[in-house]
């Protein structure tokens, strides 16, 4: 099957336009048991909510199992489940994604093609990892769903991402990750090719493509509670990928003139629960922020810094102590040796000095955030100061003259300064 895609950049695609087009790839297919390999609730404005919904509605007669690809994010609950995808969806149709137990090894990339691709950087042979439930035989089709926008460890989100991380296991995710953050963000975000997207595309290639899968991605943008679905891209291979992306590239990246010296960033608290999540606001603003610049995070609802308790208690033992640091003791400390996704998120996180981090929160303390490396601020006073809900998208100047610049979702985009391309 060709790429079928349909876009509309001066408003968004209508829904009967999106159901056009997702009956158009089951093209009358005979099918009896359907997997949807959607995103969680942590990419809430991907467009994906809808359109599980409506190949929930096309499949009626078909059995359908959905699996979140939630990588290393918590599981969602009932109340993520029907916010997100829909009341009309039972509990029952949903799996849950274990990456660190419920995977099969189906390959290896070998270390020399990882050395080759990375520059050198690492040299270590890659085992692909997926979800049992992926390699479940009796599913006649399996439709992985999701957004393509900028991205910190793959330079573009999605496509076979959705797959290799987001229900992939933990050694392929560790080293992926740790790859990415050995590579250099500012040298990925925002590009189709990279290391990380190499070693995918081997994935891919070598591996996946035994599965029956394709996949169905969109491009997005949003404001306030209102989501655009700008392009819909319906596909088994890479060109479906490349659309998309050069959509996103048009739509989600933001180019300023100058650097910010002031970055506010609100994190919805349907959305982000976690430093895990909640520092795309320090990835996707990094290459836009003024050297001695203060990013301030509005966080009213992260109560942790990792997803699961491990990485919690890791993020809260070595903080975010820079690249130098941490790469170092991710060489001497087995904690991190065994967990290098965490090393790589500890990498990503820190600013190495270039500029202050201030979270404002409620849910953890100041001795709590100030321990892992960043600056605090109690979320009442913040918000008396930067009131999300008076703050418009951009620059806005304060009473007291100081100019600030907002973002309302840093996962919706990447802000890049001129003078830093």
């Amino acid at each position: 099957m060709s790429c079928i895609y349909i876009e509309n950049t001066s408003g968004g695609l209508e829904p009967g336009q999106i159901r056009e087009k997702l009956l158009e790839s089951l093209n009358n297919r005979k099918l009896n048991k359907v997997l949807l390999v959607p995103p969680d609730i942590t990419r809430r404005n991907s467009g994906a909510g809808l359109i599980v919904s409506i190949y929930y509605e096309l499949l009626k007669d078909v059995h359908v199992d959905i699996l979140p690809a939630l990588g290393t994010h918590a599981p969602m609950t009932r109340e993520e489940q029907i916010s997100f995808f829909g009341s009309n969806i039972p509990a029952e149709c949903f799996l849950e994604h274990d990456w660190r137990n419920n995977v099969t090894k189906i390959g290896e990339i070998p270390g020399e093609f990882v050395s080759l691709v990375s520059d050198d950087r690492i040299g270590q042979s890659m085992d692909v990892e997926l979800s049992n439930y992926l390699l479940d035989k009796s599913y006649d089709l399996i439709l992985s769903i999701g957004q393509v926008v900028p991205h910190e460890v793959v330079g573009m989100a999605n496509y076979t991402k959705n797959i290799v991380v987001g229900c992939g296991g933990s050694r392929f995710i560790n080293l992926s990750h740790m790859l990415g953050a050995v590579y250099g963000m500012e040298q990925i975000m925002g590009k189709t090719d990279s290391p990380v997207r190499k070693v995918f595309d081997y994935a891919q290639e070598h591996f996946i493509s035994r599965l029956p899968l394709e996949y169905v991605l969109t491009v997005t943008v949003s404001e306030g509670e209102k989501t655009d679905i700008l392009g819909l891209y319906i596909g088994k291979d890479r060109e479906c990928y490349e659309r998309a992306s050069s959509l996103s590239q048009k739509s989600n990246l933001i180019f300023m003139d100058s650097p910010i010296n002031t970055c506010v960033v609100w994190l919805d608290e349907h959305e982000f629960h976690s430093t895990w999540l909640g520092n795309k606001a320090i990835y996707r603003t990094r290459m836009a922020m003024a050297d001695g610049g203060r990013l301030i995070v509005l966080a009213p609802g992260i109560t942790k810094f990792g997803e699961d308790e491990e990485i919690d208690r890791l993020i809260r033992k070595f903080g975010y102590a820079g690249r130098d640091k941490i790469l170092s003791l991710s060489k001497t400390e087995p904690e991190l040796q065994n967990n290098l996704s965490a090393a790589a998120h500890l990498i990503h996180g820190s600013t190495d000095g270039r500029f202050k981090v201030t979270y404002a929160t409620e849910k953890l303390s100041k001795e709590e955030v100030e321990g892992v490396g960043f600056e605090y601020i109690p979320l009442t006073e913040a918000i008396n100061k930067y009131d999300p809900e008076k703050l418009s998208t951009g620059y806005n100047t304060m009473a007291d003259g100081e100019r600030v610049f907002f973002i309302e979702n840093p996962a919706l985009g990447l802000w890049m300064s001129n003078d830093r391309l």
